[in-house]
């Protein structure tokens, strides 16, 4: 991916060309198989992966053994950011959802990249502004909404990051099984299953194999109680 085809919003696209350059000049170029594990929640480790082609699943696990998936992270964006810069454990695991090549920094390396380049430490901040927004919301949504409701909410941010077109509609365009995103929105398998269904049912949404393809957009955005594509839903 060239350096200005960054997707909107990531840690890379938020940086100048110069600083991109200077950034991937202080790790290792990397590449890992689909399932494997970048950060393993509860690690000591300190190093930080910029995504470079890769789409990895951020995912926690309580006390209880329940575990969620937080987020998904894509080509642009930076893992592993938060125990680089303050020394705490690790606090989710990441894992690679196919191929993936990316770049390893070194938590000490980075920290003091991002001390000497205020820009960076701008950049850094807006993602985790972004970030916790997105928690913020989901929290929000899990508080207000029944699960169909919910999914939908969940469907749109999903293609206000990653969409892509389809013969038939647009696709939430990262390959997430049905428990997935049932955990996305804090929803039992079954559950997420009979909402899923229901969308279908509702001419809104087509399922496919680790893919959802929304076939009526604005049906969709309607029932979500959303405006799309004029603000991203975050």
């Amino acid at each position: 991916m060239t350096p200005n085809r960054w997707p909107t919003g990531t840690f890379m696209h938020r940086l100048t060309d110069e600083l991109r350059s200077e950034l991937l000049e202080l790790g290792i170029l990397r590449t890992y198989p689909p399932g494997h594990i970048l950060i393993k929640q509860g690690d000591h480790s300190t190093s930080v992966w910029l995504l470079l082609d890769a789409l990895v699943k951020v995912t926690g696990t309580v006390e209880n053994g329940v575990e969620a998936t937080l987020a998904i992270r894509v080509s642009g964006d930076i893992v592993g950011d938060m125990s680089a810069m303050d020394g705490a454990p690790r606090s989710a695991t990441v894992t690679t959802c196919g191929h993936a090549v990316c770049q390893q920094i070194k938590g000490p390396v980075f920290r003091s990249f991002v001390a000497r380049r205020p820009a960076v430490a701008l950049a850094l901040s807006q993602v985790i502004a972004d970030r916790l927004r997105w928690s913020n919301q989901r929290r929000l949504d899990f508080a207000g909404y029944e699960t169909k409701i919910c999914l939908a909410r969940v469907l749109i941010a999903l293609i206000s990051r990653h969409g892509r077109a389809t013969g038939d509609g647009t696709s939430i365009g990262v390959p997430l099984t049905r428990a997935e995103l049932g955990l996305l929105v804090g929803a039992r398998k079954i559950t997420t299953q009979k909402a899923l269904r229901e969308l279908a049912a509702d001419g809104l949404i087509r399922r496919g194999h680790r893919d959802v393809v929304v076939t009526d957009l604005a049906g969709l955005t309607k029932l979500a109680g959303l405006q799309f594509p004029s603000e991203p839903y975050l």
